[in-house]
């Protein structure tokens, strides 16, 4: 075990824990500690020190918050590499790192809306799937494989969006890529180059950047308190509409069942497509789940997008689409020409995951957990924050938009909290033109944070923005 000898004074006014990290971020500094080097276990350390195993708890999660040491899932505490030009800053007391722009600083809280969090993955679970797959199947994974990805995994697809997003397909109609975008992708070939795309605005940019890339019309189509303003959409040239119904990217609006029933007369009318992204689908805190926009179509014009990422693991890369039947049709004509982009491998243990009842357990968890991660950043924004920002979408997803009342521009929002090595995220850039009116808007992801860690970042938004 490494040896820590620190020398702790309970008569000091400063707490153990914090004499015990400030011991530690010590030792890291001086070399003591090497980077990648394993910490002590609590229990180990508590008992080695005859402190508290609270104590020992605190202080490895000011660690942790101060990104000095990085938790790994039943494996320990890792110390990490700290940038060289930091260090030195920090052993010879030099100016605040807020007075040098051009060095990196060390980001204590990174309230990212697309990490989950990764310590309650099923590991080992996944693990002995992953070992079935390969022990069972042998070489049978060292071919291609279906272009549309493994049957079995779109089958047991299927079967779930039936039964919880009330989506009518075959597995037939399922396409498996590695990540929307290359879905994305594939969709606009098969629609054809000369479509026009209205897309949300403010909207998901990585769709944007996409479409233009290939050369194809976008055009802003606003939206207001219940999602794509469908009136303006009727006005525009638009073909082919790009939407996030059940939890609008990045407001965070549930798109209520009059305007799904306005969008789907909207493509009936127009003989238009609609493209449902149901990313964040699985995790609503408020009300019953409305169904599916692709439930509701009765000429079959909408193709229906959905992600494991938020639900597992964004690494895993898989997501998939369901094209209506005349698309379906297409695809078999003209595009089986390309190849999966999904390892088979992972397709198969990701049915095997599924078919086993481990993915409605995980899910279940995962609800329960973001459910009190959330309300942890919003009881944490009513005590630190309360009247000076109101909350924007909080009713599901991993994420909210915090309309802060101050004047100050969203760039000095954001360059303030990273000054205190809080990481916030503008809203401006998922905007057309990258400006919007009004006070200005950040977002706060929770999904890969703990709750001190909620707790802290909000603590310290508040030194940040100096509110009262």
């Amino acid at each position: 075990m490494l040896e820590l000898t620190p020398v702790l004074r309970k008569d000091s006014s400063k707490p153990l824990y914090i004499q015990l990290a400030d011991f530690i971020k010590h030792e890291i500094r001086k070399k003591h500690i090497l980077p990648n080097e394993k910490l002590p276990s609590k229990r180990k350390l508590a008992t080695h020190l005859q402190i508290s195993l609270n104590t020992v708890q605190a202080a490895y999660d000011q660690l942790c918050a101060e990104g000095y040491v990085e938790s790994s899932p039943r494996k320990g505490l890792y110390v990490q590499t700290i940038d060289e030009e930091y260090k030195n800053q920090l052993e010879t007391k030099a100016s605040p790192i807020v007075n040098k722009p051009n060095q990196q600083k060390v980001v204590k809280i990174d309230f990212n809306s697309g990490q989950v969090d990764r310590k309650y993955f099923p590991y080992n679970t996944w693990r002995k799937l992953s070992m079935q797959s390969i022990y069972e199947d042998q070489n049978f994974w060292f071919s291609n494989g279906d272009p549309q990805g493994e049957f079995n995994l779109r089958e047991q697809i299927a079967k779930h969006l039936y039964a919880t997003r009330g989506v009518n397909c075959q597995p037939n109609q399922i396409i498996i890529g590695a990540g929307t975008q290359v879905l994305i992708g594939l969709i606009s070939l098969l629609l054809g180059r000369d479509k026009s795309y209205g897309l949300e605005n403010p909207g998901y940019h990585r769709i944007r950047v996409v479409l233009q890339d290939m050369g194809i019309e976008t055009l802003p189509i606003p939206v207001d308190e219940n999602g794509m303003d469908v009136s303006l959409l009727n006005k525009s040239k638009a073909n082919v509409a790009y939407v996030t119904p059940s939890h609008q990217f990045p407001y965070g609006m549930i798109m209520p069942i009059a305007r799904r029933l306005e969008l789907v007369n909207w493509a009936e009318e127009n003989n238009g497509f609609i493209i449902e992204d149901d990313y964040d689908g699985e995790y609503r805190y408020k009300g019953k789940p409305i169904p599916a926009l692709q439930g509701l179509a009765k000429n079959s014009q909408i193709i229906y997008l959905g992600t494991f990422s938020k639900s597992l693991i964004p690494s895993l890369r898989i997501s998939y689409a369901v094209l209506p039947m005349q698309l379906y049709s297409t695809y078999m004509k003209q595009f089986t020409v390309y190849k999966q982009t999904v390892s088979r491998m992972h397709q198969d243990t990701l049915y095997r995951f599924i078919k086993g009842g481990h993915w409605n357990s995980h899910l279940n968890k995962m609800r329960t957990l973001y459910r009190k991660k959330r309300q942890a950043l919003l009881q944490a924004i009513h005590r630190h924050l309360d009247r000076n920002v109101e909350v924007i979408g909080e009713n599901a997803g991993l994420h909210i938009v915090l309309e802060v009342k101050r004047d100050l521009s969203e760039k000095r929002l954001v360059e303030k909290a990273m000054e205190f090595g809080v990481k916030v995220y503008p809203v401006s850039t998922y905007y057309f033109q990258n400006e919007y009116s009004g006070n200005p808007k950040v977002i706060l992801g929770y999904g890969g944070l703990t709750e001190t860690e909620i707790e802290r970042g909000v603590e310290l938004l508040k030194e940040a923005w100096e509110l009262e």
